[in-house]
């Protein structure tokens, strides 16, 4: 079998982030053509929420863990993310993709914000027999908090230790990490205070792009290797050709 690739799918590469709930169509048909025409490729899909959980989840304060008064909010959120997965899955199929839509809600235990446990063997049992799991950012439970929310990007760090990925690669709204208008090549944990990283302007109870290189470099300190690149790059990408983007790895 070819080396499993993981890919994630940026919030605001789907979505408007301004606009609540309002995924961006054409972005979606694209990546889809894209992933069709590398279907020998095994692949493993985690995707942002953007405007389809980021309000909710903030309208609940669920970042804060369950009270009394937000109990709700878990469902609202889950609603939301869920409806948003549905659409990526069945963009998906429609070119001819076997892709099936994966909850973390169902299968994820947290602890403190951070997840501790994940079932992840059928996810790999999917990946061997040429299915293409769908992941999220979701609310998930947690043992501290009562419930937190899971980023698409913290999804990727566990999963890429879990299940030993070699090529990891995150599609986003941006050429890559900037530094003023350039694209940084290369970060690494000892470049990174080198760096300014602002977060989303827009509603994001995750972090953004600080805390999509917080995960990244947790997994280059432990010697694997990210890349992060514009979503047109995402062909480029998944063949393993130069993207212009960014490659977050171990070493100076």
């Amino acid at each position: 079998m070819p080396e499993p690739v993981l890919l994630k799918l940026g919030g605001s590469v789907l979505t408007e982030k301004g606009s609540p709930g309002t995924i961006r169509w054409e972005n979606l048909a694209m990546i889809s053509s894209e992933i069709a025409g590398h279907q020998s490729v095994p692949l493993l899909i985690v995707h942002g929420a953007g405007s389809c959980g980021h309000p909710e989840a903030h309208r609940f304060q669920l970042m804060d863990g369950l009270t009394g008064h937000n109990r709700e909010g878990v469902f609202f959120t889950h609603r939301a993310v869920s409806k948003l997965n549905s659409s990526v899955v069945t963009a998906l199929r429609e070119k001819g993709i076997e892709a099936i839509g994966i909850h973390p809600l169902d299968s994820c235990y947290a602890e403190n914000g951070r997840i501790v446990a994940m079932e992840c063997r059928h996810i790999m049992e999917m990946l061997l027999r040429g299915i293409i799991p769908v992941l999220h950012g979701d609310v998930v439970m947690d043992g501290i908090k009562g419930a937190t929310i899971i980023s698409g990007d913290q999804l990727v760090s566990y999963l890429g230790r879990a299940l030993r990925f070699g090529r990891i690669g995150l599609a986003t709204d941006v050429p890559g990490v900037l530094s003023g208008d350039a694209v940084i090549p290369v970060l690494t944990p000892q470049t990174i205070g080198q760096v300014r990283i602002g977060s989303s302007r827009h509603t994001d109870v995750t972090g953004g792009m600080e805390g999509k290189i917080r995960e990244l470099l947790e997994l280059a300190r432990e010697g694997t290797c990210s890349e992060i690149f514009h979503v047109e790059q995402t062909g480029a990408f998944l063949d393993g050709r130069p993207h212009g983007g960014t490659v977050v790895r171990g070493g100076s």
